[in-house]
């Protein structure tokens, strides 16, 4: 998908461990930030690292999202989830899953509270999206942001969902034909298996 202009018009507990790999699932450079909050959740061990105020604004101001003192409510909880949800819903489109208008919608309503602004780095001759609310809006404004230079650069295509039904985490495909589809081959990738023989 070619993206280019405002991002608002593109889409038209309380710590939270993530389960550990056998392989290297981590994206590039910031694309990984986006990767680890669509994990914020673990649908198969359904565990929510986003289940209050504490936890989300602690994993925001942990990365420099968000300041550690920002006022965080339940409802910016639950758009911040619901911002995730249609993030994920946004890499299954990768591997061929159409993304649902409802979750444009909500990345668009998402871009357009922050709101993103052009910025202009004179010494380095480059621009980038950066969001002018400092709260909850602008730190997953400024994950939108990121999402646009991804789609930008290409980089987008490899952030892929497990294609287990039970899993759907997160994970960048790091093969050289962009082939994968399972986030662990060891787990999801032979239990989806198991059970296709077991159907035969």
């Amino acid at each position: 998908m070619a993206v280019t202009g405002n991002l608002s018009s593109v889409f038209g507990g309380d710590t939270f461990e993530a389960v550990a790999s056998t392989h290297d699932e981590t994206a590039p450079g910031e694309l990984e930030l986006v990767r680890t909050f669509i994990n914020t959740t673990d649908l198969l061990r359904e565990t929510e690292g986003l289940a209050a105020p504490a936890a989300l604004r602690a994993w925001l101001a942990e990365r420099g999202l968000i300041d550690p003192r920002a006022t965080v409510t339940q409802e910016g909880v639950a758009r911040a989830r619901e911002v995730r949800e249609a993030l994920r819903a946004l890499v299954e489109a990768n591997s061929g899953t159409p993304c649902a208008p409802g979750n444009l919608a909500t990345l668009r309503e998402a871009a357009a509270r922050a709101p993103l602004h052009v910025m202009f780095d004179s010494a380095r001759a480059t621009t980038r999206l950066e969001p002018l609310d400092r709260g909850i809006d602008g730190a997953l404004g400024r994950l939108l942001a990121i999402v646009h230079g991804a789609m930008e650069s290409g980089e987008w295509r490899r952030i892929k969902a497990c294609h287990d039904a039970d899993c759907r985490w997160a994970f960048y495909d790091h093969s050289k034909n962009r082939s994968a589809t399972w986030c662990d081959m060891a787990s999801c990738g032979n239990r989806n298996k198991a059970r296709r023989r077991r159907a035969r």
